[in-house]
Formats: C-alpha cells, structure tokens, sequence
C-alpha cells in the first residue's frame, strides 16, 4: 500500500467540504413546522460543518451552501450576509468543538465540548441575524428604532428555538456520522 501524498488528502478534504455545502444547500429546503415557526435543518448541518471540518471548511461549506441557496431563492441581495452569518456557525462550531470532535477518545468530556460548539455556534448565529434585522429595519426598511425592536422581538423565538434545534441535531448528527465516516476511511480526511 503506497503512502498517501499530501495533494491526495488535500484534494479529498476539498471535494467532502464541497459536498457537504451542496448537503447545507439542500438542508435550507428542509422545514420541520414546530409551534409557530418551521425548524431550518440548514442550521443543524451547518454545526455539523464545524464539528466536521474544523473552523475553515466549516465556514465555507456552512457559507458556501447557504450563500447558494439564497441566490436560488431570490435573495441574491442578501447572499452575502447570509454567507458570513451560516458561516459563522461552522466557524465558531469549528473553532470550539473541532479538537474534541476529533480526538481519539470519544467518550463524556468531548461530547460535552462539542454540544457546547454546538450552542456556541447556534446561538451566534441568532446574534448575527439579529443585528442584521436591526441594521435592515433603520436603514434599508426605513423603520423607526421602536418598530425596528418590535420586528426583533417578534423573530426572536423562531430563531432561538432554531438554535436550540441546531444544538441538539447538529452533535447527534456527528455523533452518528463519526462511527461511519471512521469505518469508511473517511473521517481522518475531514
């Protein structure tokens, strides 16, 4: 069996971060209905681009993917954001959970630190989306401060319950894809 020569292993990392934003762009279709709001399985595949790829490969296919699904949509004027705010859950997921997702032993102590990546990356997202309603409702919707916050206010729960969707599927998805991509040969690669 020959070696594996680095350009190989950089080659495969690139297509499954490619293949895991086409996997976030998908997952932007996905809707679960829940109360008064629908569950975005985007956000959980987003966490799990972290946890997977570490804090670069998961920003970029949390980014990519989203960023994707946006210009489908019709929100191509928004794409951008949308690409730095998903990102962000795979870069913050990545930067906090990624070493414990990773580590050889598995066992209590790391799955606590890649639910709390999970929550940490969940929960910015929630922040960075509702600076960009705050942002929009003064200047782009022409809104006063007061309407502005009660804008917020009102997509403040669909989203915090998102996060908290985010934070429980994302690690239960790794925690199911670990075991397969490692039989595979595949999870040293990510």
């Amino acid at each position: 069996m020959t070696a594996e020569r680095p350009s190989d292993r950089s080659a495969a990392r690139i297509s499954l971060i490619g293949m895991m934003a086409a996997i976030v762009f998908v997952g932007n279709y996905l809707r679960i209905p829940f109360m008064d709001t629908k569950l975005t399985v985007a956000n959980a595949l987003c966490v799990l681009s972290g946890l997977l790829f570490g804090p670069a490969g998961g920003f970029l296919a949390a980014g990519i993917g989203s960023f994707f699904y946006d210009i489908v949509t019709g929100y191509g004027a928004e794409s951008l954001i949308t690409f730095v705010s998903k990102g962000a859950i795979g870069l913050i997921a990545g930067l906090a959970g990624y070493r414990a997702a990773h580590a050889e032993h598995f066992g209590r102590a790391e799955v606590l630190r890649v639910v709390c990546a999970a929550v940490l990356g969940a929960f910015a997202y929630v922040a960075l989306y509702m600076l960009k309603t705050f942002v929009f409702g003064l200047t782009v919707n022409g809104l006063t401060q007061e309407a502005t916050l009660l804008k917020m206010a009102a997509k403040l729960p669909g989203s915090a319950i998102n996060a908290v969707f985010a934070s429980i599927a994302g690690p239960i998805l790794f925690s199911a894809l670990r075991p397969a991509l490692t039989h595979a040969g595949l999870f040293d690669r990510v």
